[in-house]
């Protein structure tokens, strides 16, 4: 059962379409505009792996030599690799949504880690909040003051 794959000259976008037969004929539509004017793409070829070994393959140390993690590029790039070998599960927007945020970074949106929430208070203190007010007396805890 072929999947054939197309990419429409409209939208852009990528449709694919499994056919029961390869004698079927069908009339390929854009999933996304419904536009006619499609290219046939080249598909990958899918190479089954376990969950294990597309795990095994990502935390190979060889493989993140060229990952900087202060560089937000080397990261979408890390990150886009992780999709890849993770397939499906990751959703289909999985890369548009890396590019989203990578344009987001560039403009200097979205610094906050989770949208919506308010950030965490900082407890650092100054000297100044560390020091005795000159109006409190220096007595401890269970002294008495006469």
């Amino acid at each position: 059962m072929p999947i054939y794959e197309y990419r429409c000259r409209q939208c852009g976008q990528k449709s694919s379409f499994l056919l029961l037969s390869v004698k079927s004929q069908f009339e390929a539509r854009c999933q996304h505009c419904g536009g006619t004017d499609l290219v046939r793409l080249i598909s990958r070829v899918a190479l089954l792996r376990s969950e294990e070994q597309r795990l095994e393959s990502l935390a190979d140390p060889s493989k993140l030599g060229d990952l900087d993690e202060n560089d937000p590029e080397s990261l979408a790039r890390w990150m886009k690799k992780f999709g890849r070998e993770m397939g499906d599960e990751l959703g289909p927007d999985f890369n548009e949504e890396i590019d989203r945020a990578m344009a987001e970074a560039e403009k200097g949106e979205g610094d906050e880690e989770f949208p919506g929430e308010e950030p965490e208070p900082s407890f650092s203190a100054s000297e100044s909040d560390l020091a005795p007010d000159d109006d409190q007396s220096e007595t401890g805890p269970g002294d008495d003051e006469v």
